[in-house]
């Protein structure tokens, strides 16, 4: 038996075990637990531009995730599972621009364990699609979340925007009188001069959509000194369209202004919409061989590629949607058809003409790869209707070309004999007459 005193002693110790255990409690329950095995993602990329903006996040790994869309005010919560938070943190942070038309602002932080979340502060009320991407080329496995807005741009609004024509005899003295020097200061590779080209009889606007290949998430081939085909095709686009526009009778619309991808469905999209006329697609071939050189114009084929290397190409351009990311379950309904079809047939024919009359103006500023039109099954070309082709400028793959590429002048006269080429096909065949109204719808 122990004694009052002794009891009292024991239960002070009892009572201090007890303080001494709540306190460890308390501690331990003030230690986050441990999450869950995680991850790193590999990279966040924002792409923004006026038709969309597209947010990429790259990882070893496929992602788990939930997209949640919330109204009033407009958000987007991204949840990502198993990734680790310090990446996913570091990749997001300052990838918001100001201009973003679409995402405001984001914030990331973590939800609950193994659950990080993200959060975009939207300007207006979009369409969001999600969708995941398989490994391929230098990308691992990718999520790819599109911020649309509600109602699509219209094409049609870019092209009431031609400026006026206080330029319109610029255009004349740079092709007419151009050197016959290249920019390294060396004669031109091609003896033949290219004649003026002669004014095209018509009596409406023409219609000429550009396209700038490659974009975005697809970066196209890349120069050994670290071109880009995307920035290339950019840049010798621009000039193409500022040439066009200054002339009386013609306006163009490019199909992607900036540095984003424009899937090859919605490239046909564009020139169908605002009933283009013509369409050329600006591209910067690349071959394993450096030494490999020249300037080259194709055209859609009924019959299967006229040669390995035309069909390596065209492989090559198809695959644009897999490598920049194309949400595959958005149904094709252009590129899908088949060569069977008569208006494919007939705009055949025309963009073979059209092919012709841009190859021969190229010939006086660069080598010419071949001396002829090439054809294979290129998706981009398929407008139907549209004569279309497709201009390889020069191998950025060559370094000399590359170092061309890159240089204003040369940039300038590419696209000057471009639209010499145009010019001299509309001379020969105008494009037949339509209303006023129907030319801007």
């Amino acid at each position: 038996m122990f004694s009052k005193g002794q009891k009292r002693l024991i239960a002070c110790a009892g009572a201090l075990r007890c303080a001494a255990l709540g306190a460890v409690l308390i501690l331990s329950s003030s230690v986050p637990a441990a999450e869950p095995s995680s991850e790193p993602i590999r990279a966040v990329r924002v792409w923004p531009a006026p038709d969309y903006t597209r947010v990429t996040v790259e990882s070893g790994d496929s992602l788990r995730h939930s997209l949640i869309l919330l109204r009033n005010p407009e958000r987007l919560v991204l949840d990502l599972e198993d990734i680790d938070f310090q990446s996913v943190q570091e990749g997001f942070a300052g990838k918001v621009s100001p201009s973003d038309p679409y995402i405001a602002n984001l914030r990331v932080g973590r939800f609950k364990p193994g659950v990080v979340r993200v959060v975009l502060d939207l300007k207006t009320e979009v369409k969001p699609q999600i969708f995941t991407l398989a490994p391929i080329g230098e990308y691992g496995h990718r999520l790819v979340l599109d911020i649309y807005p509600i109602e699509p741009l219209d094409p049609l609004l870019a092209l009431l925007q031609k400026p006026e024509l206080k330029m319109g005899q610029a255009f004349g003295k740079s092709a007419d009188g151009e050197s016959s020097e290249e920019p390294n200061g060396q004669a031109k590779p091609n003896n033949k001069q290219s004649q003026p080209a002669k004014e095209p009889a018509v009596n409406r606007l023409v219609t000429i959509v550009v396209d700038p290949g490659h974009g975005g998430e697809d970066p196209g081939a890349r120069g050994r000194r670290g071109t880009r085909e995307k920035h290339v095709t950019l840049t010798i686009a621009r000039r193409l369209k500022s040439l066009i526009d200054v002339e009386p009778n013609m306006r163009a619309l490019l199909t992607r202004d900036g540095d984003f991808l424009i899937p090859l469905e919605g490239r046909v999209e564009k020139a169908r919409r605002v009933k283009a006329d013509l369409f050329v697609s600006i591209h910067a071939d690349a071959f394993i061989k450096p030494h490999v050189r020249g300037s080259s114009v194709f055209a859609l084929s009924e019959h299967g590629a006229t040669s390995p290397a035309a069909q390596r190409l065209a492989m090559n351009e198809n695959n644009a949607d897999l490598i920049g990311g194309v949400n595959l379950s958005r149904k094709d309904r252009y590129l899908d058809m088949t060569l069977a079809d008569l208006r494919l047939t007939a705009q055949i024919s025309d963009s073979l003409k059209l092919a012709r009359a841009v190859l021969g103006e190229l010939g006086g500023v660069n080598f010419l790869h071949k001396g002829k039109v090439e054809q294979a099954g290129f998706a981009v070309l398929k407008a139907p209707n549209i004569p279309s082709i497709l201009v390889e400028t020069a191998f950025i793959s060559n370094p000399d070309e590359e170092q061309r590429l890159n240089d204003t002048a040369y940039q300038e006269k590419i696209a000057i004999a471009i639209l010499r080429g145009i010019k001299g096909y509309i001379a020969k065949n105008p494009p037949l007459s339509r209303s006023t109204l129907a030319s801007i719808r």
